[in-house]
């Protein structure tokens, strides 16, 4: 291999980073627009329905690329497979929170909730890592918590749409970072654990004369169905643009989806934007551009030392 080859790979690598990060997080912004499609179902139908699909495509994936093994190595092992127990409860209660605040019009709760979200994050390394806060990280947070006071005040209560989908899904980040598993056998082996219950659950919806299985509309029905592919696509273009990309750069890419969401909410739905909800976005948003020329800042001191 000549020596200007490598230069032009990097660059390929870099590039196709750039679409699998674009990729992931353009999908997961979507995400709002494509469970509208099954806001006539209940939220919790819908979640279980979300497990169900999940574990037979993403259970197929596996299958066809060969990594089987990958899934039956996770499950021979106790102090793995109950790290991604407690993911998997994490990542249900932010399943079921965002589908239920789609379905009730709380789009823009859901893009604050994704915009908290970096910052809850660091405080989860705060508290449970005992991670050094930087003087920007702590103006971020202080900046996002007077948002949440100053909404609560002015709303007359708190976010907890927000709230809750910020913090269970950096409790979901904080165990699957500290779990030694791949993302797509680990979500996998989440939604197997999380399959006895949703299916319960169905079969007994079922057994009170409820369509759980949504028979009766089958465009629904193939709404419901696709959530397994979209809950398992983006998370492949995520893993695949994790490998090319630095950090900085998707953690930069991360706000492209709440601000997706934000969009189409103001929009497309036309949800309103009282001053109560705009002062509390203009205080993230201050927050997260602090966080983020932080986070420049250090990545470059890191380079250069």
């Amino acid at each position: 291999m000549s020596q200007s080859a490598v230069p032009s790979e990097t660059e390929d690598e870099f590039r196709r980073g750039i679409l699998f990060g674009l990729a992931a997080y353009g999908m997961w912004g979507f995400f709002p627009a494509y469970y509208k499609l099954t806001d006539t179902v209940p939220a919790d139908l819908v979640v279980a329905h979300r497990i169900a699909w999940s574990v037979l495509f993403v259970g197929g994936f596996l299958y066809m690329r060969g990594r089987w093994q990958e899934v039956l190595d996770v499950f021979a092992d106790a102090a793995i497979l109950k790290k991604l127990a407690i993911s998997a409860g994490f990542i249900s209660v932010n399943w079921l929170v965002f589908v239920w605040a789609i379905a009730n019009e709380q789009v823009l709760d859901v893009s604050l909730g994704y915009f908290i979200n970096p910052l809850v994050s660091i405080l989860v390394g705060l508290i449970v890592l005992r991670e050094r806060m930087s003087r920007g990280q702590y103006i971020a947070c202080a900046l996002a918590g007077f948002a949440v006071v100053l909404q609560a005040v002015l709303a007359g209560g708190l976010p907890w749409v927000s709230l809750v989908l910020a913090f269970s899904f950096a409790g979901y980040g904080y165990v699957r970072k500290v779990t030694p598993v791949k993302a797509t056998p680990g979500l996998f082996v989440e939604t197997v654990l999380l399959f006895p219950m949703a299916a319960g659950y169905l079969l007994l919806n079922l057994s009170w004369g409820v369509d759980a299985l949504i028979l009766n509309d089958l465009p629904v029905l193939a709404a419901l169905a696709g959530t397994g592919i979209v809950t398992a696509l983006p998370l492949i273009f995520f893993s695949s643009a994790a490998r090319r990309l630095p950090l900085f750069m998707l953690g930069l890419m991360q706000y492209i989806a709440p601000s997706i969401h934000f969009l189409m909410a103001v929009y497309v739905w036309g949800e309103p934007l009282d001053q109560a909800k705009l002062a509390g976005f203009s205080l993230i948003w201050l927050a997260l551009v602090v966080f983020t020329l932080d986070s420049w800042r250090n990545a470059r001191k890191s380079v250069t030392s």
